[in-house]
């Protein structure tokens, strides 16, 4: 039906041993949709740095609401004490789609799969949703990987996820005066900087994510 509601959700930086994790959710009609396809949304990751910046005030724009869910390096280190990374991001995909549903009524939730078993990661989260708010019940839950490539809602929600975090990345280097790179473990400049800090200093800094073993392999 025209006026049912759809909303996707992905995440930027989940991987990356520097910087925060955000968790994006954005929901739209299906003109709306539409309108997303036609605007060019796709994948963030096949998207230039400058194409997500320009789409993602059209997003925010177009579409009936959107929210983005910032967590920071502090935040994954304490719940990385008492649960699992999939854990962690069921926890902040449901807060993320928990946010919107109280405001918006959805029908459908489609989620960018973060766990291996894709249907498992969907079950979850629409577990822990119902748990704040029983309505989440009536909602269809589809968990796939790739989500962001497939689904314009989805792709959507990764740019808006995408563009923040690089935001929060680059407010990072220039008020603390580094340059770390990206902040992913594949990243050289990334790795330089890990060894240089833990040469120079005995801790790292707050912006790291310390329960990565990337980080204790060169922290005493």
């Amino acid at each position: 039906m025209p006026n049912q509601i759809k909303l996707g959700a992905d995440e930027a930086g989940k991987g990356p041993v520097i910087g925060p994790m955000c968790v994006a959710g954005v929901c739209v009609t299906e003109e709306q949709e539409n309108k997303l396809r036609a605007l060019g949304v796709a994948d963030s990751k096949k998207l230039t740095p400058k194409k997500r910046e320009q789409l993602a005030p059209l997003i925010q724009k177009y579409v009936t609401s959107w929210y983005v869910l910032e967590v920071a390096p502090t935040k994954i280190d304490d719940l990385r004490n008492i649960m699992t990374m999939n854990e962690i991001m069921v926890v902040c995909f449901s807060k993320t789609i928990d946010e919107l549903i109280r405001k918006t009524t959805v029908d459908t939730v489609i989620l960018d799969a973060a766990d291996v078993k894709e249907e498992r990661f969907g079950l979850r989260v629409k577990e822990e949703c119902v748990k704040k708010n029983q309505n989440a019940e009536k909602i269809e839950f589809i968990s796939k990987h790739k989500a962001d490539s497939i689904s314009p809602v989805v792709s959507a929600a990764s740019i808006l996820a995408k563009v923040k975090r690089d935001e929060l990345i680059e407010n990072i280097q220039k008020t603390e005066g580094v340059d770390f790179g990206s902040g992913y473990p594949s990243d050289p400049k990334t790795i330089a900087f890990l060894e240089k800090w833990a040469g120079e200093k005995k801790e790292f800094p707050d912006y790291v994510r310390k329960s990565w073993e990337t980080a204790k392999k060169y922290q005493l």
